[in-house]
């Protein structure tokens, strides 16, 4: 192995290597340009090496490698063999074994699963540590003697790249994955999981490390139909934007269910009525709004061509509607269509009539109105608005009397005039796919899919019907008002009922401190997860009473400006104008949710999956109060931290958190 002058070396040959590699897919994206070749090949060679410059050139000056693993004398195939890894593949020159091999490839396995125990013919396990571009020191374990890290303890690198201190975007832990996230990353691409993981267990980074790896071990299949990622929120998916990109993937769609469903959203819901069509009942009710409309015919078609009349009886007609099976409602009525037409044509061409193109689509015009009589065209929108305008006839025996009423419009409304909700834009995709087959992916990965509605899983089931989804989840932070209550039942909406369910509950971002805290409401929480296991046991949790709550925070805010890393203020929505108007006046500079700032002040509502160096949660019980499920809120404000938690609160403290410890303070 290296001595660090070595690897310093090493690292800036690899360097030099990876810039002749940019330079030279720059040079092949020009030459490729008058390159020979059908239209379609130069069109994929194109997007190939442009995407590869791109690539490449975006790497930057980040580190070349994060580990290195040697192989003993009696490792097979790998033996006496080094190899080191990196966010990518570096070669030097064609036809050589690669500088730095892909974290994804298969031998880069061992590195994440090797151990003590199991070492997998590894007889040295290096991790590198960086400040910035910059080697400065490593750490080898030396596994088959069984010997403990050194030279400063064991995993004291990977704690410290755990531990370090948060801003700015997420990052990758490709440096730091642990043997049971590896198994969830590497998890096949027809296999679907469900990941219930506790906060700070890094549930959201394996999934965004499944991505990059099925995108690399499965490239030609997932380029067909893509892959995607879905969010709760636009803070959310800022926080976790630089991460794929980092990988070397840039082409993962991140969006929110919301832009997912793309409809513009011009009005809001009671809370009984959301509560309806965000029911799975719905899709029944949609279901009778739809095909109800298909009725007998109740007459012959009888249709006029030159001097011929061609004629298709009416019971011969039935059959051919009660025939029209098909996965989609429209689809189903051009199958009538269709058979009508041919039906039309074998008459025509018993007469010796040339029934060319023109005249079956002639005919198709011909017919229509009689199909329209028996199997109506329909476009979603006015389907809804029917329904949201008198729902009796599709919802009678489903809906009960008071739920009707609920999500009736106070008067009847046509489609155009209609101002949709957030929960109306579920119900118009439900509509569009029972009228015509949805676009689906390659893969689909669902970060805090616990929030979910069924009628939202039902969007995302049918987007991925025939191809595999990883669900990211705690049920504990479920804050909606139809949150899931176990992950059976909502796999079952995702259309997954057979997918494996996997436990992470070692946190490895959030604190002991916090983590003790925290934990303390899970009791009070209306469902059964494991409490989180420590990995870390260090952190600061201070629990203060103040007398005003906005001198406290920016008292507060000062301490932790003294301190490395990123600080959150996170409060109750309706407090958080107050919290941010106290700070910009004692001059302090805030940004919101989705800022880059050094301080944040975020509203709880948005606070799921984001994390800060420093957490400042503003009077708990209001937080509680504000929402139905105000605990689980609560809980999830609470494991933000992931070094120190401050605490300021006027009102007594909910009853899960009194007594715990932490020195008061009185603002001055």
């Amino acid at each position: 192995m290296r001595s660090l002058d070595e690897e310093r070396a090493y690292a800036e040959d690899c360097r030099a290597a990876l810039h002749r590699m940019v330079a030279g897919a720059r040079e092949n994206v020009a030459v490729g340009e008058h390159t020979w070749g059908d239209r379609y090949t130069a069109e994929r060679l194109g997007y190939y090496l442009k995407t590869l410059a791109r690539d490449l050139g975006e790497e930057g000056e980040n580190p070349p490698y994060f580990g290195v693993i040697a192989y003993g004398a009696d490792a097979g195939g790998h033996s006496g063999q080094t190899y080191y890894l990196g966010r990518r593949h570096i070669a030097d020159a064609i036809g050589r074994p690669p500088m730095v091999i892909d974290w994804r490839a298969p031998v880069s396995a061992a590195f994440y699963q090797a151990s003590a125990v199991d070492p997998r013919g590894i007889e040295t396990r290096r991790r590198f540590g960086w400040a910035g571009s910059t080697l400065t020191s490593f750490e080898d374990e030396h596994l088959r003697a069984g010997t403990p890290p050194t030279p400063s303890g064991a995993g004291e690198l990977v704690r410290r790249e755990i531990e370090r201190a948060r801003v700015g975007p997420m990052r990758d832990i490709v440096a730091t994955i642990q043997p049971e996230q590896d198994d969830l990353v590497r998890t096949d691409l027809d296999s679907s999981v469900c990941v219930q993981g506790a906060p700070g267990t890094g549930k959201t980074a394996v999934g965004l490390h499944r991505a990059a790896y099925l995108l690399y071990a499965h490239r030609s299949r997932l380029e067909r139909n893509g892959v995607l990622v879905l969010g709760p929120n636009q803070a959310f998916l800022h926080y976790i934007s630089a991460v794929l990109p980092t990988l070397g993937e840039v082409d993962v769609e991140q969006i929110t269910i919301e832009r997912l469903l793309d409809r513009e959203v011009r009005a809001a819901d009671e809370p009984a009525a959301a509560a309806v069509k965000h029911d799975v009942r719905m899709a029944a009710v949609l279901r009778n709004a739809v095909y109800g409309r298909i009725r007998q015919p109740e007459q012959a078609v009888v249709v006029n061509d030159a001097s011929y009349k061609w004629r298709v009886d009416q019971d011969e007609f039935a059959e051919m509607v009660a025939e029209a099976e098909a996965t989609t409602y429209l689809t189903g009525r051009e199958r009538v269509v269709a058979r009508l037409v041919a039906a039309l044509q074998r008459q025509a061409e018993a007469r010796g009539q040339n029934c060319n193109g023109a005249w079956q689509r002639r005919m198709a015009r011909a017919v229509t109105p009689a199909v329209d009589a028996v199997w109506p065209n329909l476009k979603a929108d006015d389907v809804l608005a029917e329904v949201l305008s008198d729902p009796g006839r599709a919802a009678d025996g489903i809906l009960t009397p008071d739920e009707q009423r609920a999500i009736t419009w106070t008067r009847p409304r046509k489609a155009k005039s209609a101002r949709w909700t957030a929960a109306d834009a579920v119900l118009l995709d439900e509509v569009s796919a029972l009228l015509e087959r949805t676009p689906t992916y390659g893969h689909v990965i669902v970060d805090e899919a616990q929030d979910l509605s069924p009628m939202q899983c039902r969007a995302i089931a049918r987007r991925s019907e025939h191809s595999s989804i990883t669900v990211l989840g705690d049920l504990a932070q479920g804050t909606t008002p139809w949150a899931a209550a176990d992950w059976p039942t909502q796999l079952g909406h995702l259309g997954k009922p057979a997918a494996e369910i996997v436990a992470l509950s070692t946190g490895y971002r959030v604190p002991a401190t916090v983590v003790g805290l925290a934990n303390r409401l899970l009791a009070a929480l209306p469902v059964s997860v494991p409490p989180t296991r420590l990995f870390r046991s260090d952190g600061e949790l201070t629990i203060s009473q103040v007398d005003d709550l906005a001198t406290g925070t920016v008292e507060a805010v000062r301490r932790a400006l003294g301190k490395e890393g990123s600080i959150g203020v996170i409060a109750a929505d309706h407090q958080l104008a107050a919290a941010t108007d106290a700070l910009k006046a004692a001059g302090i500079e805030v940004t919101g949710a989705d800022g880059d700032g050094r301080v944040a002040v975020v509203p709880a509502s948005l606070a799921k999956g984001l994390e800060y160096d420093h957490v400042i949660a503003l009077e708990p019980a209001e937080i509680v109060a504000a929402e139905s499920r105000g605990l689980n809120r609560l809980y999830v404000v609470l494991t933000r931290a992931v070094s120190r938690l401050d605490i300021l609160h006027v009102q007594p403290l909910p009853p899960q958190l009194q007594g715990a410890p932490g020195p008061p303070m009185r603002s001055a």
